[in-house]
């Protein structure tokens, strides 16, 4: 007996490689859409408990018995340095996903996310030097972990540079990613210098695998402005990010006009 050919279509394709609800989420127009939502949220979430935690901790919390009233500069210090690493982090995984993945917001996130590290990395140089004055005595010492952090923020302005130096936005766009991910290397360095050489840092006072070595009256604005400062990193990322995808959609409908004008 013949058997008849089945009229149903075909199974669809798999979904690409890192998942359906990544791209789902990766497309301009739906994340326009989400990240307008979030972004009110997400500065005004920055800019309290940023407030909070700094106001917290350089007018509320005693002076140190050992660094007296230079302990304070710790709550610009340590989220700036927190967002410097983590930062690096996001850049290096946009990077990827760029590389391996073609997300169409992955080269526009990675070259907004520069700048902003770069800005923060900046802030933590900056803070630690004038917290450095008073305890070491000098502004500056190339111990392990200010220069692997000065490495991390040349690392950034690379990235910057990268990304914009092509008349190719693709090639820039792979260069950079290239570059963050090889950069990704300085971030154990930078995280466990402290412990690998003699440096003039001392230990992380946070630990997965301890008690904080930290009095729990500056341990909680510490953690405040933290996480006010992770807000506002992402609330800038997000509308820097925003502006971009923007940007390209409006020089897009003036390339079709220039093109029916002709």
């Amino acid at each position: 007996m013949d058997v008849q050919p089945s009229l149903a279509p075909p199974p669809p394709p798999p979904p690409p490689l890192g998942g359906h609800g990544l791209h789902r989420f990766a497309n301009p127009g739906r994340f326009l859409r989400l990240s307008g939502a979030v972004l009110p949220w997400l500065a005004g979430a920055g800019i309290l408990l940023t407030a909070l935690g700094l106001g917290w901790g350089l007018f509320g919390v005693p002076a140190d018995y050992q660094q007296g009233d230079a302990v304070r500069i710790l709550y610009v210090h340590v989220p700036a340095a927190q967002m410097a690493l983590g930062g690096y982090l996001v850049l290096a995984f946009v990077s990827l996903a760029s590389i391996i993945w073609r997300h169409p917001l992955a080269d526009l996130a990675a070259a907004e996310i520069g700048p902003v590290g770069a800005a923060f990395t900046a802030l933590c140089l900056g803070t630690g030097s004038i917290w450095g004055k008073p305890m070491w005595g000098t502004w500056w010492i190339w111990d392990a972990r200010l220069t692997s952090v000065l490495i991390l923020f040349f690392l950034y302005l690379g990235h910057v540079v990268l990304v914009r130096a092509f008349d190719d936005p693709t090639r820039g766009q792979r260069a950079g990613a290239i570059l963050a991910l090889i950069g990704v290397v300085n971030l154990p360095v930078i995280k466990f210098s402290v412990d690998w050489w003699n440096t003039l840092h001392q230990p992380a006072a946070i630990t997965l695998s301890g008690a904080p070595a930290m009095h729990l009256s500056m341990l909680w604005p510490l953690l405040t402005a933290s996480a006010g400062y992770a807000c506002l990193f992402g609330a800038i990322v997000v509308a820097r990010t925003r502006a971009a995808v923007l940007e390209r959609r409006l020089q897009g409908l003036l390339l079709v006009r220039t093109e029916a004008a002709r």
